[in-house]
């Protein structure tokens, strides 16, 4: 009842409070792993008026394989920067707070989901697909301020919730493989039709419980979801789906690329996603022959 709320706490705050404790208790249910010590030290100082980037760096460096990572995503061609780092505070400098808690959120989340044999393309795909989308981010320019940092974050956390699911549910590797099949139905509907909830709620609970923005849990919860495309574009959702777009078009191009893990849902959101990044059909053999340039540009570099 109303009367029984505090007098301090106004009903929208006492909502939110509210939705705290069901995500809070969704993740346990759902075995999804709480938010990082080191990530929330560093997007709690990138919200201060004034962050302390000696800090942070001592921070990461704490970390030997996360310093390492960090400095290795600040000098990867897919973010064109000209100049080159060898410590983490410039690594810092050069990817701004934002970008960098976002690549050290993509490199925990790789270690703390290891995956059995069967799966164990699964994380270098992902790193193609955010590699090719920060790359396809930059080529078609920025629009509703998907920039190219942004894309790659949306392309390493897409899938985040399919390790969950995997941990969670014995038998969803044949779940999965059933959903990759279908050419018709919806990914997430196949899922929910054998298990309690699908991969892209998983993964934006996730993404949310970690502190991502909300555009990019908005883009994974609905990267599977072909309303997405219906009706006006506008804010957020304009960001949601350029995010799904660039990544749903990386992936394909790993895919004709490699031959590698192909899935049926181009055929479904192929044509949504050409028309979002104002693309054709016809214009997808001179872009497979620009990815494969810079993909064999990537590997020289690595």
């Amino acid at each position: 009842m109303m009367d029984d709320l505090p007098a301090s706490v106004p009903d929208t705050e006492q909502d939110n409070l509210a939705l705290d404790r069901q995500l809070e208790a969704s993740l346990r249910e759902i075995g999804i792993p709480p938010r990082p010590r080191i990530l929330e030290q560093i997007i709690t100082e990138a919200r201060a008026g004034e962050p302390d980037f000696k800090y942070l760096a001592e921070l990461i460096q704490s970390d030997v394989a996360l310093a390492a990572g960090l400095i290795k995503v600040a000098n990867s061609p897919f973010f064109g920067y000209r100049q080159k780092t060898r410590n983490v505070r410039d690594a810092l400098m050069m990817l701004g707070l934002k970008t960098a808690a976002n690549a050290v959120a993509g490199l925990i989340l790789r270690r703390i989901f290891p995956l059995p044999p069967q799966l164990e393309r699964f994380w270098d795909a992902s790193q193609r697909t955010a590699e090719l989308s920060a790359w396809l981010a930059r080529r078609q320019g920025i629009r509703y301020g998907v920039t190219a940092e942004d894309a790659y974050t949306f392309g390493l956390f897409r899938d985040c919730g399919i390790p969950v699911m995997m941990r969670r549910f014995n038998d969803y590797t044949s779940v999965l493989a059933r959903a990759n099949a279908s050419d018709t139905h919806a990914f997430t509907a196949i899922e929910e039709a054998e298990v309690p909830t699908n991969h892209a709620v998983v993964g934006a609970l996730m993404a949310q419980s970690w502190w991502l923005p909300e555009e990019l849990c908005t883009a994974i919860r609905r990267h599977h979801d072909a309303a997405l495309w219906h009706g006006d574009a506008g804010g957020g959702k304009g960001a949601s789906r350029r995010q799904v777009a660039l990544a749903q078009l990386a992936e394909k191009l790993h895919q004709d690329l490699t031959g590698l893990g192909l899935t049926r849902e181009w055929d479904k959101l192929g044509q949504a996603c050409l028309a979002e990044l104002e693309l054709a059909e016809t214009d997808l053999p001179e872009l497979l022959d620009a990815a494969r340039e810079f993909v064999s540009s990537l590997a020289v570099t690595a």
